[in-house]
């Protein structure tokens, strides 16, 4: 019986120079690369971060052949071919397609945190070596990572000024609303307020929590999966900058659902009045919360908000309990 192959990785502490500098080489291209790509995915909305990116993507390649002339000169041309998952707890990198999923800050906070793995890695491999070169080098590497936050943050000045940055974090604040919370709002309002109706129909016809649950779950487990794929279909995004399909039919179909099961929920309790009770308070509760949404992420003013959600959504209730009761 032939035994499958198993790769086994080595722990930083079992490499050698030579494989530490391969390791570190191989890093700093990939941080490198990472930069770049970071710079061509917000060139088009954030040019003035995108600039900051190019920067940092240079300095990580002057790294890179800091490293590769020390290489040549004790080991020659020949670089082992060792990478960060060759190595058991070395520090990871996002894949390149996770990109998309990161907010501008993210991405700033993520190179903030590349810098400062880097520097523990170059810290650590300055004590193992047994060169004095190389363990200089090694070391004013770690610091020049560790100066990296400070020169992010120069070339931030110099590249980013104050109303660049205003005018990005705009655009990345406009994206969000657009991308999360408007399909978000809408469907937490149409699912607590078009549900109201058959639910509280089906409460008041019957007189019985269990059924009324099963009729509020479906609804709204039905009106979410609806609401998302209609979003995600409606608009892939191109034309109107309203960001990922996929995003927008999530938050939309989620929010739908967390909005009809919200007053289905009481009425898992036994008792009718008690779980009625209960759901009418969560009704006002989940209206006066989009009323709330309304106002801090639309700019709604909050009595036009108030009008719209809580009057429109009692005269469904309302309907709903008038019909049930019939």
């Amino acid at each position: 019986m032939t035994m499958p192959f198993l790769p086994s990785r080595k722990r930083l502490s079992e490499l050698t120079e030579r494989e530490i500098v391969a390791l570190a080489i191989a890093s700093e291209e990939d941080d490198a690369r990472i930069y770049r790509n970071w710079a061509a995915f917000l060139r088009k909305d954030y040019p003035a971060s995108a600039a900051v990116f190019d920067a940092m993507s240079a300095e990580e390649d002057g790294h890179r052949r800091l490293l590769l002339d020390m290489h040549q000169r004790r080991w020659g041309d020949a670089i082992a071919v060792i990478r960060r998952e060759h190595v058991a707890g070395y520090v990871t990198r996002r894949p390149a397609w996770m990109i998309e999923n990161l907010s501008l800050e993210r991405i700033r906070a993520e190179a903030a945190g590349m810098e400062r793995d880097a520097a523990e890695f170059y810290a650590h491999a300055a004590q193992v070596s047994q060169d004095a070169g190389t363990r200089k080098l090694l070391g004013d590497l770690a610091a020049a990572e560790r100066g990296h936050e400070n020169r992010a943050h120069e070339l931030s000045e110099q590249l980013l000024p104050a109303d660049a940055r205003a005018e990005e974090d705009a655009v990345a604040h406009r994206d969000f609303v657009l991308t999360w919370v408007q399909p978000g709002l809408a469907g937490l309002m149409d699912g607590s307020v078009s549900t109201l109706a058959p639910i509280f129909a089906v409460a008041f016809a019957t007189h019985d929590p269990w059924t009324t649950f099963l009729v509020g779950a479906a609804a709204s487990i039905g009106a979410g999966i609806s609401m998302g794929f209609t979003e995600a279909a409606s608009d892939d995004g191109v034309v109107s900058g309203r960001g990922s399909p996929l995003k927008r039919g999530l938050s939309s179909g989620v929010m739908t659902t967390v909005g009809g099961m919200g007053h289905a929920l009481p009425y898992l309790i036994p008792d009718f009045w008690t779980a009625t009770t209960l759901a009418i308070i969560v009704v006002f509760v989940e209206l006066w919360a989009i009323a709330w949404i309304q106002n801090r992420w639309m700019q709604t003013p909050f009595w036009r908000a108030t009008l719209q959600v809580v009057v429109g959504g009692g005269l469904v209730l309302a309907v709903g309990v008038l019909i049930g009761s019939g």
